[in-house]
């Protein structure tokens, strides 16, 4: 599974992609992580608004900071 997380950097863009790391490690989800900051690449995705987070290409939320257990449920329906 590739996930990718769309963000200039700021607080909520990172707390994302820690939780996605713990989630990540704690389920054993096989999965590499990306962090995305440049605007061209988020635009292309069509993100409306950060944090982003991509999985296999798609993007399925923007705009929120999730939560572990949203986070277990995006990876389990997109895998």
């Amino acid at each position: 599974m590739k996930i990718k997380v769309l963000g200039s950097g700021c607080a909520n863009c990172n707390t994302l992609e820690n939780r996605i790391n713990e989630v990540i490690k704690k389920q054993q989800f096989e999965a590499t992580v990306e962090k995305i900051s440049d605007f061209g690449v988020m635009m292309q995705y069509g993100l409306m608004g950060s944090p982003g987070l991509v999985i296999n290409d798609k993007l399925v939320s923007s705009g929120k900071l999730l939560s572990h257990q949203q986070i277990i449920d995006l990876l389990e329906k997109h895998k």
